[in-house]
This record gives structure tokens, C-alpha cells and sequence, in this order.
């Protein structure tokens, strides 16, 4: 299965130039602790940066800077990771642990912006498989004991 099947399409961005205070609002009304950060480009919004919840506290509470004296283009995280929309699940999460990073924005081959998966989207994929391998075991035992008796 790809990436591009189980990412969140729904991606809440903000632009470089935007303001700390502007995009703080955007993950308060969206209920988010990231945005992507994205340019315009003639095919669509491509992803240059990440802004997380952890990057206003750590580059700007914390060190006392005054949020309107910085844009996002000046906290956001650089080196950006990304997946290409047909990209494995295991492959996706092998970027994503070699990396360091718990989210990543979803591309696809011209680099646009479709979507992001987090870490926290894969702890409910996973959980969702691990309780379908728990009901298979169940059925297997009701089985084997309706085809062989007690």
C-alpha cells in the first residue's frame, strides 16, 4: 500500500512571509501542532518547511523574541523530508525514523503538496491492523473448535 492512500489530504499550510502570531492562530483554529510551509508554484503549493508547535517554544518563548519581529520563513524547520505519494508505508517510516522527524509532507511527482502523515497517523494504522490480527486469531480458534469439536 502507498503513502499516498492513508496520508491526511485535509493539510493546513501557511506561507514563509506569514507571521508568527498568523500562523500560531492557524494551528489554534485547525487544532494542529504543524504547519506545512509552502511556496506557490504554477502547478500548485509546493512544501519548503515545517513549522511545529515545539519551534514557537523552543526559537521563540524561550528565548524571548518578540513573534512579531520574526516571520515563519525564519523559525521554520530547513531541511525538509518528504514522501512521493506512491511510497511504500515501511519506506515512508524508515524516511521518517533515519530522518528524526514525526511528519512528513506527501508530494507528488511534480513536488506539489497532496497531504502529510504523522507519527501519530501511524500508531492508529497500525493499531487498527493489530486488532484485525486479534480478531483473526479469535475466528481461528472458533473455528477449529466448530470443524473439530472440544
Amino acid at each position: 500500500m502507498s503513502i499516498g492512500q492513508f496520508c491526511i489530504r485535509d493539510t493546513v499550510i501557511v506561507g514563509k512571509g506569514d507571521t508568527i502570531v498568523e500562523a500560531a492562530k492557524v494551528m489554534r483554529q485547525h487544532h494542529v501542532g504543524s504547519v506545512v510551509v509552502v511556496e506557490e508554484s504554477e502547478h500548485g503549493c509546493k512544501p519548503v518547511g515545517i513549522l511545529t508547535d515545539r519551534d514557537l517554544v523552543v526559537e521563540i518563548l524561550a528565548k524571548e523574541v518578540a513573534p512579531e519581529a520574526v516571520t515563519v520563513g525564519d523559525v521554520m524547520s530547513f531541511e525538509l523530508v518528504t514522501a512521493r505519494e506512491q511510497d511504500g508505508l515501511w519506506e515512508t517510516l524508515q524516511r521518517m525514523r533515519v530522518n528524526g522527524v514525526r511528519r512528513i509532507p506527501v508530494v507528488d511527482d511534480r513536488g506539489v503538496l497532496v497531504g502529510i502523515v504523522s507519527a501519530d497517523d501511524y500508531l492508529e494504522i497500525l493499531s487498527t491492523e493489530l486488532g484485525e490480527l486479534a480478531k483473526l486469531l479469535g475466528r481461528e480458534k472458533g473455528r477449529e473448535e466448530r470443524t473439530r469439536g472440544s
